[in-house]
């Protein structure tokens, strides 16, 4: 019989694990390059958070990144991040809870948000001059999705 992982119910899948990892995440302040539950992260600290408790450790350290990160590198770095670790984008119809939601804020730029798909049509994310929230999944946001990506299922 396999151990118990951080952050696992016993039952729960991969996908509702992620949900409630995620949601322990809410109320942690905005901080850049942070990636601390209660104490600051940002969206890509969020993921790494929750990957961190899900899995037992990051799946690589991203290294220092300025805000302006994407204007300047003009790489599409957190989507291909996303499909390192987890696989080929999904199809926006196929999202789930549970799943990673990457977001570009204009067309034809480089996507840099993240956050985590949850029930009921919202999603969890580190809003910058707030704290990690839970948002609804409105139309403004489904049109920025630039990715749908599905966490590894623990064996």
């Amino acid at each position: 019989m396999r151990e118990t992982l951080r952050g696992e119910r016993p039952g729960q899948d991969t996908g509702g694990r992620v949900v409630a990892i995620a949601r322990s995440f809410i109320g942690t302040p905005y901080r850049h390059q942070g990636a601390l539950k209660g104490v600051g992260c940002d969206c890509l600290g969020l993921v790494r958070g929750v990957w961190r408790e899900l899995y037992g450790a990051e799946p690589e350290v991203p290294g220092a990144y300025a805000p302006d990160w994407a204007e300047r590198a003009g790489e599409e770095r957190l989507l291909e991040a996303a499909a390192r670790h987890c696989g080929a984008a999904l199809p926006i119809p196929a999202l789930r809870p549970g799943d990673l939601l990457v977001f570009r804020w204009r067309a034809r730029a480089a996507a840099k948000h993240a956050g985590i798909a949850v029930p009921d049509g919202h999603f969890i994310h580190a809003y910058e001059q707030a704290a990690v929230i839970e948002s609804p999944l409105v139309p403004a946001w489904r049109r920025r999705i630039a990715g749908v990506f599905r966490f590894p299922e623990i064996s």
